[in-house]
This record gives structure tokens, C-alpha cells and sequence, in this order.
């Protein structure tokens, strides 16, 4: 492995843009990172369930918020809201969506490069 390893999301990345979303990712040192792009009116269940055919979304996150604000409700019941600024962890299992007009931007942080459920 190399000791210093860079990627530039401009040069680097694979890209997707599904509904509403522009999603990211570079393979640093073996680990895959993502930048994510959302805009107002994103939704999970909305943009992404008809896709990937699952009742909520089964990928684990971690990642930082640059900006906006997102929200997540979780099978179990809990609902969260969070914004620039904040760092988050939502298991497997739940929503999430855009509060707001402004578009989120958020930095996540997936583990194994092609481990795309990690």
C-alpha cells in the first residue's frame, strides 16, 4: 500500500446521478469515500426505493454534513434532523430526505472500496 494516497472527486470519481442526486466516490488507500450532492425535495423512498425494490434502505451510513439539512426516520421509530456541521451514523433500515429548500451536501464513509452496503 502506498503511504500518502490522493483522489480528487473532479478527476477521480465514479459518478451516478439518480433522481435528484448526484452521488460520488474515490477510492483512497482501498476506501471508499463519497461525495453526495441531494437537492430540495430528495427523498429516499421516492428516488431510490423504486430502484433498489427494498420497503426502507438497507445501506449502512457515516459521513459528515457540509450543507443543508437531511432527516431520517429509522424502522424502529426514531426520527432525527441534521445539518451542516454534524456527523452521523444511520444503520440499516430507514428513510431519509431533504428538510428545506437548500440542497445537502455531505461526505460519507463507506469502508472497503466495492463494498457499496458498507
Amino acid at each position: 500500500m502506498a503511504s500518502i494516497d490522493v483522489k480528487s472527486f473532479a478527476t477521480d470519481s465514479e459518478v451516478n446521478e439518480p433522481n435528484n442526486a448526484r452521488a460520488e466516490a474515490v477510492n483512497v488507500n482501498g476506501q471508499r469515500i463519497m461525495r453526495l450532492t441531494l437537492q430540495p425535495g430528495w427523498r429516499w423512498s421516492e428516488d431510490i426505493k423504486p430502484t433498489v425494490g427494498t420497503d426502507s434502505c438497507q445501506a449502512t451510513h457515516l459521513g459528515i454534513v457540509i450543507k443543508g439539512t437531511i432527516a431520517a426516520s429509522h424502522d424502529d421509530g426514531t426520527e432525527v434532523t441534521y445539518g451542516a456541521g454534524d456527523a452521523y451514523f444511520v444503520a440499516p433500515g430507514h428513510d431519509s430526505w431533504v428538510v428545506g429548500d437548500e440542497e445537502a451536501l455531505v461526505y460519507e464513509f463507506h469502508g472497503a472500496w466495492g463494498d457499496k452496503s458498507a
